[in-house]
């Protein structure tokens, strides 16, 4: 897996073009990219930089939950998702504190705004574990992943549980080319803290193997591919494992591909490191149903990596 990202990371370096984007940092972009992974030779977690499992397995099974609020990921201890309720909040009414405009370039200029937007975050995070009509409100990011997948509302005022419905499908029509889950829903995108990046992903079964291929429309490559990679890997094992199947492969399809342009010291360092071998996923309770799974049912083994680089993100 190492050598398929960092030769993706290396092509944004020699050939991507600099542009502008939503967050106001700057990118180096390509557009259109793909790259395939083998699961039978290893579980693909970045090994040129400590890349946090437990992160990636909390938030993968949020999103099978259903579930849109952050109070699950913080009782987990995974911030992922902090800045974007945080940055709703802080544009809404009922915020009274500080000025945080411009919140997400300030914290990274001036050190000063960086230590209170820091206690503004805190003091946010601690109100959505302790008070439950603030984090109802507050701790929401609208439809997103959960939602659609979960979720999914027609205009019969329906809903669709896609996951539940891919499953099925699986299992009774394994040949079908309709395997699909999207996250992609337009009417809803005026009302999600961050539109899907990762918008859409299709299953392939022969041998006896369960293959996913996703669409990712948007891709931040030093600090979210990473994840996402994991996450869809880990995704594909456990609806393997709930249909009976062995992992075939992941391929990981691209539209914008980029890396931000205060990234670009931490993608060199990554670029000078060697990568060492894969490690293995097991699932401990292979019984448990995917909807049951727990973070300690699933586990890596054997992962060796070089150090965490840190980087900042742009919101």
């Amino acid at each position: 897996m190492t050598k398929q990202y960092l030769e993706l990371a290396q092509k944004i370096l020699d050939e991507g073009v600099v542009k502008t984007d939503r967050t106001g940092t700057g990118t180096k972009s390509i557009f259109g990219y793909q790259m395939r992974f083998d699961l039978q030779k290893g579980f693909p977690l970045l090994t040129t930089k400590k890349t946090a499992f437990g992160l990636i397995k909390s938030e993968l099974l949020w999103f099978l939950k259903g579930d849109t609020n952050i109070r699950y990921l913080l009782e987990n201890n995974n911030h992922i998702w902090d800045e974007w309720a945080f940055e709703r909040y802080i544009k809404s009414a009922d915020y009274t504190g500080p000025d945080m405009t411009d919140f997400g370039r300030r914290s990274l200029e001036d050190e000063a705004f960086n230590e209170l937007y820091q206690i503004e975050l805190t003091q946010f995070q601690n109100r959505i574990l302790e008070d439950d009509d603030f984090a109802s409100k507050h701790g929401e990011l609208g439809q997103i992943y959960g939602s659609q997948w979960r979720h999914w509302k027609t205009s019969q005022g329906e809903t669709i549980d896609q996951i539940k419905d891919v499953i099925e499908m699986i299992k009774h029509n394994p040949d079908s080319r309709r395997l699909m889950v999207s996250a992609w829903n337009p009417e809803d995108i005026p009302n999600m803290a961050l539109p899907p990046c990762h918008s859409l992903f299709q299953f392939y079964v022969a041998d006896g193997k369960l293959s996913c291929q996703l669409y990712q429309r948007s891709a931040d490559v030093f600090l979210g591919v990473p994840f996402n990679i994991a996450s869809y890997a880990l995704l594909t094992h456990l609806i393997a494992n709930e249909t009976g199947l062995e992992v075939g492969d992941f391929v990981h399809t691209f539209g914008d591909a980029h890396l931000y342009l205060n990234h670009m010291d931490q993608i060199n360092e990554q670029l000078s490191r060697d990568p060492h071998d894969l490690p293995e996923l097991v699932i401990k309770h292979p019984e448990k149903s995917i909807f049951d799974m727990e973070k300690d049912d699933i586990i890596v083994k054997g992962y060796k990596s070089h150090p965490r680089i840190k980087a900042p993100i742009a919101v």
